[in-house]
C-alpha cells in the first residue's frame, strides 16, 4: 500500500506539548521528497536521484529545507490556530535524509501561548546535527 502524499500530516508530529517547548518526530522518506518536488517544482536531483545523490558529498538524498519547515508550520498550526505567519528566518546546517529520524523543538512564543517570535530547532536523532535553525514571528489575526 502507498502512502497519500497528499493527506495532512500524521500524528508523528503530535508528541509532548509543555509551556515554552514542543518536541516532536518525524521520519521523511523519499517519497515524501518526490511528492514534495512533483508540488513545489525543485526536483534538483540532490532531493529525487538516489543514483545522482550517491556521486556527492552527501552520498544519498537529501531533504528540501522547505519540506522541512511545512512540517514546522503545519506542528506550530495545530498549537497557534487563528495565528499570521508574518515570517522567518532559517538556516539549514546540514542535511536531511530519507529515513532518518528528525526531532522538532520550539520555544519563546510557545509559552505565551497567544504568538510573537518562536525559536525553531531540527535535528537528526541519529546524530544530534542540526538540520534547520532559525525563528518565525506569529501574529494574532
Amino acid at each position: 500500500m502507498t502512502e497519500d502524499p497528499h493527506a495532512a500530516p500524521p500524528a508523528i508530529l503530535s508528541a509532548a506539548l509543555s509551556a515554552g517547548e514542543v518536541v516532536a518526530t518525524w521520519t521523511p522518506s523519499q517519497s515524501d521528497f518526490d511528492a514534495f518536488a512533483e508540488l513545489s517544482g525543485d526536483d534538483n536531483p540532490i532531493h529525487v536521484d538516489p543514483a545522482f545523490s550517491a556521486r556527492t558529498r552527501f552520498g544519498r538524498t537529501v531533504s528540501h529545507g522547505m519540506l522541512l519547515y511545512s512540517r514546522v508550520w503545519a506542528l506550530l498550526g495545530t498549537r497557534h490556530p487563528g495565528r499570521r505567519h508574518a515570517m522567518q528566518s532559517l538556516m539549514f546546517p546540514n542535511p536531511a535524509y530519507a529515513g532518518e529520524e528528525l526531532a522538532f523543538r520550539f520555544s519563546g512564543a510557545e509559552a505565551k501561548g497567544n504568538g510573537g517570535t518562536m525559536a525553531i530547532e531540527i535535528r537528526r536523532i541519529a546524530d544530534g546535527k542540526v538540520v534547520l535553525s532559525g525563528e518565525c514571528l506569529l501574529e494574532e489575526i
